[in-house]
């Protein structure tokens, strides 16, 4: 699942980015309103974290042209004045959630959380494909009801495919998710990765298939030890 962080404080940006990393988030930041609105115009994101003080263009100039563009991309909307105003305007602008500063951590996490939950085809906070589960509240993959140990990188393949499980995903389409703006992408970096997950699926049903020229697939292959 890939973030987009809109904040000007770039060592609060900064905080906020490897956080949600090592939960296995892809994330990126900008800090500034013309920045944000420029990579918002792409579809790469599952959620925007936007502050509403901005330089260039505010935050809600922001949320008002994602709107406009009738995109659906959920917004939690960061921001020191916490006042019933700035929430309406906020959310009459088109913001999904709010969260004033400071703020505990449990919460903001939980407000991800949840945005992303209610942005996907998948309401149930738990996603199983037979014996592989992934609880998107805890962050955890389990095989076989035992925790699987897993890279950051290696948990953002495996939830993009199990959040699609049964349907194929082009490998542009998985690189955009797993990778953030600054990464230099090697040609088979996601091949790399693939192999890692396979391994660690061995010995159970679920499989990650290559369709050449199509992308990957995550299934359960029939019969066999669960």
């Amino acid at each position: 699942m890939r973030i987009l962080i809109v904040e000007d404080n770039g060592q609060l940006a900064d905080w906020l980015a490897r956080l949600l990393r090592k939960t296995g988030y892809t994330v990126d930041c900008v800090g500034d309103g013309e920045d944000a609105d420029q990579v918002l115009r792409g579809d790469a994101y599952q959620l925007a974290i936007v502050d509403l003080s901005l330089p260039g263009i505010g935050g809600i100039e922001v949320i008002k042209r994602l709107r406009a563009r009738g995109a659906a991309t959920p917004v939690l909307v960061l921001t020191a004045n916490d006042t019933v105003s700035d929430r309406v305007r906020g959310l009459d602008a088109g913001a999904d959630d709010y969260l004033a500063k400071p703020f505990d951590v449990a919460e903001l996490e939980a407000r991800v959380r949840a945005q992303l939950r209610r942005s996907g085809p998948i309401r149930n906070p738990v996603i199983s494909v037979g014996p592989l589960a992934f609880d998107t509240n805890a962050r955890q993959f389990l095989l076989a009801g035992e925790p699987m140990q897993l890279t950051p990188r290696e948990q953002s393949v495996l939830e993009a495919l199990v959040r699609r499980a049964g349907h194929a995903i082009p490998k542009p389409d998985l690189v955009d998710t797993v990778f953030g703006l600054d990464d230099e992408v090697a040609p088979n970096a996601i091949e790399i990765y693939i192999h890692r997950v396979r391994k660690k699926l061995e010995g159970s049903r679920v499989t990650i298939a290559t369709l050449r020229g199509i992308g990957y697939l995550l299934r359960l292959e029939p019969g066999g030890p669960p």
